[in-house]
């Protein structure tokens, strides 16, 4: 993958593609360097199979927002000596061919220098960042210069964000923007919110760009179900969790389970 400028940046292709095929994408979370670096480069690149977006995430020591799965991936990483240039070497020997995001904390950014994290992974072609911390408006200066990069800011939405905030809350919003579909931290739940229909119509009217739906979707019911109303679905800690049982042949089964799956679903034109 190569660095593109916004206004043709890989995401909006990718997308562009999907709804030209009339497809829900299929967007993937997975640690970096979980459950050893070797296996967590070939679950990549097997994901980098099935998949159309690639979410990489940066282990950090106090992942507050995510649930047992992947605060168990993140602090076996971590023991294991996964720090965020580990991650963008990871990213580099995964030769990714899908768009990838990187999925992180603001701290670990920080630390490493905003600016240096923003050129280092540009130059890796990473389409995206998504800061789990980093609400619109928290801090206008990260959040300029990451408007001058190359790279697109997702925006994380909470289910229970009000109409009237949703416009500045997708203020500066690149790529797709992520909508949470319950409340609570990440990990797999048994259904499908009722309200979900009309929470993506509240963040059609806000923004144009396309969502993707992510917590708690582990089924392919589950994702068929989503894919008829949202952009894209995520699975994260089903996958996480397929992998650390599994291996890498379960992690491949959950994700061609979920490609037939969406692929199974016609979206309106």
């Amino acid at each position: 993958m190569s660095a593109t400028t916004s206004s043709e940046g890989a995401l909006a292709r990718g997308w562009a593609a999907l709804a030209a095929r009339r497809r829900a994408g299929l967007v993937t979370y997975l640690t970096a360097g979980f459950p050893s670096l070797p296996a967590s480069l070939e679950a990549f690149r097997t994901a980098d199979e099935l998949a159309d977006v690639i979410e990489v995430g940066v282990p950090f020591s106090d992942p507050l927002a995510d649930g047992p799965t992947i605060q168990r991936s993140t602090f076996t990483a971590l023991q294991q000596g996964m720090t965020l240039p580990r991650t963008l070497e990871l990213i580099d020997s995964a030769s990714f061919t899908r768009p990838v995001v990187v999925f992180s904390y603001l701290n670990p950014i920080l630390r490493y220098g905003l600016s240096r994290f923003l050129r280092d992974a540009a130059s890796l072609g990473v389409a995206g960042l998504l800061l789990t911390d980093l609400p619109a408006g928290s801090d206008t200066a990260i959040e300029h210069e990451l408007a001058a990069s190359p790279i697109d800011l997702i925006r994380l939405l909470a289910p229970t964000t009000p109409p009237d905030r949703l416009s500045a809350a997708t203020a500066g919003a690149r790529g797709f923007l992520y909508l949470v579909s319950r409340l609570g931290v990440t990990g797999a739940s048994a259904s499908v919110s009722g309200d979900l229909g009309d929470m993506i119509a509240k963040v059609r009217r806000a923004s144009s760009l396309p969502i993707a739906v992510g917590f708690g979707l582990s089924t392919p019911a589950q994702v068929a179900q989503v894919a008829r109303l949202a952009d894209g679905v995520v699975i994260g800690s089903a996958l996480v969790d397929r992998l650390a049982d599994g291996g890498i042949a379960g992690a491949r089964d959950l994700l061609t389970s979920l490609r037939d799956a969406l692929d199974a679903v016609e979206r309106p034109a």
